[in-house]
């Protein structure tokens, strides 16, 4: 349960993170951005295998009724690595660390107790978030009575290594050394917090968009609130495209709706992923009446959003 005074502490990022997400064109009393050109190619960003733009989590657990334990690649490009994973109770991760890599985890369903080096043990449940640093051993216990469902993302040929009281697996072309990496297990901060959970989070009602994962190669970015909050719906506007790095989203409550160039529109439930690759326009919005939140995840913390010069009406 993430404490009060840590989310008063965390609302100037909050603020920044809401700032760089509408990517205002200038700042409060500074001179207006002058226009630039930006790289739009011709033909849309292909969609490549395994990436679609939605994979909706009834249709997965539709494709793996029937197996108690079972992953799904969901993105694997060359910005992000992302898997739903499903766990029976007992089944456990053992110890171990990526040397170089932060890797963050959403729990959708059931509970898993983390162990992380530095950090009390804790049980995630629906709607928790855990990060562990690089260098930093951590491991992973299904708990309860029901199956856990998890989606799990680093960044893309992310690296393990094992304490040495644990036997490595068997890979293909691989032998293990044992070694020192002179290790350092890597740093929690305001951006970068162990374990939040949103129910607990949002009960601040001043809570809608904050950062959870702040890394030279990895965000991801809480953004949370209702439609009702919002400007009139503008089905003339595209939004935004990213040009150094696809996009994708875990919606973590209510709907979310995708105008997404050459797709159409997309609702989305919780649960689904949603994916965009670079250059790609897309406009997520809250949708429905009850709350909505999505988990955005990038390559890059401050990522450029490329807008229309003159914006339609």
């Amino acid at each position: 349960m993430i404490q009060s005074s840590a989310i008063m502490r965390l609302r100037a990022i909050a603020l920044a993170a809401l700032v760089a997400s509408l990517c205002l064109a200038q700042k409060p009393g500074g001179p207006a951005e002058e226009a630039s050109w930006a790289p739009k190619p011709v033909e849309l960003t292909k969609y490549v295998p395994p990436h679609k733009p939605i994979t909706r989590l009834v249709e997965l657990k539709k494709k793996h009724a029937g197996e108690a334990n079972w992953r799904e690649v969901i993105v694997d490009d060359s910005t992000l690595h992302g898997e739903y994973i499903q766990s029976t109770p007992g089944t456990v991760v053992s110890r171990r660390f990526h040397p170089d890599t932060r890797e963050f985890w959403a729990v959708e369903e059931g509970q898993l107790r983390f162990t992380i080096e530095g950090q009390e043990p804790f049980v995630a449940t629906h709607g928790s978030l855990v990060q562990v640093p690089p260098q930093t051993i951590y491991s992973i216990e299904t708990i309860g009575d029901v199956p856990a469902l998890r989606y799990e993302v680093n960044v893309p040929d992310a690296h393990t290594l094992y304490p040495i009281d644990v036997k490595p697996p068997e890979l293909p072309g691989v032998t293990w050394i044992q070694a020192k990496l002179n290790r350092k297990p890597g740093a929690y901060g305001p951006g970068n917090l162990p374990h939040v959970n949103l129910f607990e989070l949002t009960k601040d009602p001043k809570v809608r968009i904050r950062a959870f994962v702040t890394d030279a190669r990895l965000f991801a970015n809480i953004i949370y609130g209702y439609e009702s909050e919002l400007p009139p719906l503008n089905p003339r506007d595209p939004g935004h495209y990213h040009p150094e790095s696809s996009e994708s989203w875990l919606i973590m409550l209510g709907q979310i709706r995708y105008p997404i160039e050459g797709q159409g529109v997309i609702i989305a439930d919780e649960g689904d992923i949603v994916y965009v690759p670079p250059f790609t326009f897309h406009a997520p919005r809250y949708y429905g009446k009850g709350p909505s939140c999505r988990l955005a995840m990038n390559g890059y913390p401050n990522i450029a959003h490329v807008r229309h010069a003159k914006r339609p009406d």
